[in-house]
C-alpha cells in the first residue's frame, strides 16, 4: 500500500529530505516554508506525514509539555530527551534544536558544546537561538564550528521578561530598527534562516527585502518566506483562557481526548470494559490444569522465591 499523499501531491516517502540549499532554494522560487514543533515521537510521526518542512524541537516545551509558565525552566538534558525522539520520527524535515535559556550564554565554547550535543546526542540537523547581541558571537562561533544555526528576533521568549512580557516588539521605530539590527547582524554571521516573532506585519514587510536568508514568521504577517507554528497549539491540545494572538487552532483535540478517556472511565465504571474482544483466551483443558494447581494444599505453604 502506498502513503499516503499529502498536499501538493507527493507522498512523505516521495520526499527527499529537506536540506539548508533546499531551504534556499525555496526561498528563490517563492515556495512557502512549511515549520512547526514537535517534542516527542508520535507528533514527529505527524509532522512527517503532513509533509511539513522543517521541525523545530522548541524549548517551548517547558510550556506545553512540561507544565511551566515561562520557557526558561527546560534544560539540555530534557531538550536532547525529546530532540532524540523527535528524530526516531522524521525523515524528511529538517530537524532543529533549540538552544534552551543558560546552553550558550555563557562563552563561545560553552555554546558549541552544547549545539555539538544536539548533533551528536539527538541526531539533530541545526540549532537555533534566541537575540540579537551577544547571540550574534554565538551563532558566528557555532556555524564557524560546522553546525547550521536558526536565528531567533522579535518577540524572544526566553528574554520575555526584559522585553515587558509576552507581546509583539518592533511596534516603534526604534524597536523595530533594532530588530532589523539583529536580523542583518545575525545573517552576516552566517545564519542559515532567522525567525520573526511577533512582528508588525508591515515591519516584516518592510524589511523583508534586506534578508536574504529564509524569515520564518510567527505572528509576523503574510511577507515571510514561511509560517511556524507550536503543534499544541495549531491542533488545540492546549487550553486556557488566553492564547497569542498568532495562534490558529486547524483543530480542537483536547476537546477529544477528554471525551475518549471520559467514555473509558465510564465503560470501566459500568464494568463494560474489557470485553470478550479486548481479553486474551486459554485452552480450557490448561484452565482446568491450573486451577487443579491452585487447589493443591501445599501451595499455600510453600513459601515464595523472590
Amino acid at each position: 500500500m502506498s502513503p499516503r499523499p499529502v498536499e501538493g501531491g507527493e507522498t512523505s516517502g516521495d520526499r527527499p529530505p529537506v536540506t539548508l540549499p533546499r531551504l534556499a532554494e525555496m526561498k528563490h522560487k517563492g515556495q512557502p516554508i512549511v515549520m512547526v514543533t514537535a517534542y516527542d515521537f508520535p507528533s514527529a510521526q505527524v509532522a512527517e506525514e503532513a509533509g511539513v518542512d522543517i521541525v523545530l524541537v522548541g524549548d517551548t516545551a517547558a510550556m506545553v509539555v512540561l507544565g511551566y509558565d515561562a520557557t526558561t525552566p527546560v534544560g539540555m538534558n530534557e531538550m536532547l530527551t525529546m530532540a532524540a525522539a523527535v528524530r526516531r520520527g522524521l525523515r524528511t524535515p529538517l530537524l532543529i534544536g533549540d538552544m534552551p535559556f543558560g546552553s550558550y550564554e555563557r562563552s563561545n565554547e560553552h555554546a558549541i558544546d552544547n549545539a555539538q550535543r544536539f548533533v551528536r546526542e539527538a541526531g539533530c540537523d541545526a540549532v537555533k537561538l534566541e537575540r540579537g547581541g551577544p547571540s550574534v558571537e554565538r551563532a558566528r562561533a557555532i556555524v564557524g564550528s560546522g553546525i547550521p544555526v536558526m536565528g531567533h528576533v522579535g518577540l524572544t521568549p526566553q528574554s520575555a521578561s526584559a522585553l515587558g512580557g509576552f507581546k509583539a516588539q518592533g511596534r516603534t521605530a526604534e524597536s523595530a530598527s533594532q530588530i532589523a539590527r539583529d536580523a542583518l547582524a545575525l545573517q552576516a554571521a552566517g545564519c542559515f534562516a532567522i525567525v520573526f516573532e511577533a512582528v508588525p506585519a508591515a515591519v516584516a514587510d518592510a524589511l523583508m527585502p534586506r534578508i536574504e536568508v529564509p524569515v520564518i514568521g510567527i505572528g509576523a504577517g503574510l511577507a515571510t518566506d514561511g509560517q511556524v507554528l507550536v503543534f499544541h497549539d495549531l491542533l488545540g491540545i492546549t487550553t486556557g483562557p488566553h492564547s497569542p494572538r498568532f495562534v490558529k487552532r486547524y483543530a480542537e483535540i483536547h476537546e477529544r481526548m477528554v471525551e475518549g478517556v471520559r467514555a473509558y472511565a465510564a465503560e470501566v465504571r459500568a464494568r463494560r470494559f474489557p470485553d470478550a474482544e479486548h481479553v486474551y483466551s486459554a485452552d480450557p483443558a490448561e484452565v482446568d490444569e491450573f486451577r487443579r494447581y491452585l487447589d493443591q494444599e501445599s501451595l499455600a505453604t510453600t513459601p515464595w522465591d523472590w
